[in-house]
């Protein structure tokens, strides 16, 4: 198994085999929260208007961010804290994020796609080495899939590390990820948006032992499923 780190939405084009797109702060560690929380049907999407329009349609839970705040008149942002004892049980919900989302939709070339974040590092791992792809792309979104942020880059490596039996250190490295520039905002008070809080909940390893899918859902959204590590059907 060949096994490449790619970065930001020019890698996810660029992304084959299974990938994995991550986005530690904070879009795919909200996921793995709302989806435990009992979403139902969930769609991650492109535009605020695809957003608005579907969660129309769907009577669903909007989220979402642009430059990390949240969007006028969504029902939440981007901020796991946000909902951190919010019970989704019977809502689906619509997303959109700057990165994250961003990146599933780029990743058109890819043969399967599912998040990663360190909330789940440990279950991507086995779901890559249970797969069976010869070759697994993990992209580090970064800030809006422009710039490398470090929390992203690292967590690719860490699933690298586990998947390749190469030991990983992750209370060095979450002492690490507290000092980089994509983390100041969870540091200053001015900064609602982003509490510190979310801090401690996207450098939580492995709070959740499943991962999320990426399916095709229509031009501009895709359907995010859970599955267990051992859930592989590839016939």
């Amino acid at each position: 198994m060949k096994i490449q780190i790619l970065e930001g939405l020019d890698g996810a084009e660029a992304a084959e085999g299974l990938t994995v797109v991550i986005d530690v702060f904070r879009a795919f560690s909200v996921a793995c929260m709302a989806v435990d929380n009992g979403a139902g049907e969930y769609l991650a999407v492109g535009s605020e208007d695809t957003a608005r329009r579907l969660a129309g349609e769907k009577g669903a839970v909007l989220m979402g961010e642009r430059d990390a705040v949240m969007l006028p008149g969504f029902d939440f942002g981007n901020s796991p804290t946000e909902i951190e004892n919010e019970d989704f049980a019977g809502r689906g919900i619509v997303h959109t994020t700057s990165a994250g989302t961003q990146g599933l939709l780029a990743a058109s070339g890819a043969d399967e796609i599912i998040t990663g974040s360190f909330v789940n590092a440990t279950a991507v791992a086995r779901y890559i080495e249970s797969a069976g792809y010869d070759l697994v792309s993990l992209v580090a979104l970064g800030t809006a899939g422009r710039e490398r942020s470090m929390e992203d880059t690292m967590c690719a490596m860490f699933i690298k590390n586990e998947v390749e039996g190469y030991p990983n250190s992750f209370d060095a490295l979450r002492t690490y990820l507290a000092t980089i520039p994509s983390a100041a905002k969870f540091f200053d008070p001015e900064m609602a948006h982003a509490p510190e809080r979310d801090f401690e909940l996207c450098t939580e390893l492995d709070r959740y032992g499943f991962v999320l899918r990426a399916e095709p859902e229509e031009a501009d959204a895709v359907r995010l499923t859970r599955l267990e590590p051992s859930e592989v059907d590839h016939a």
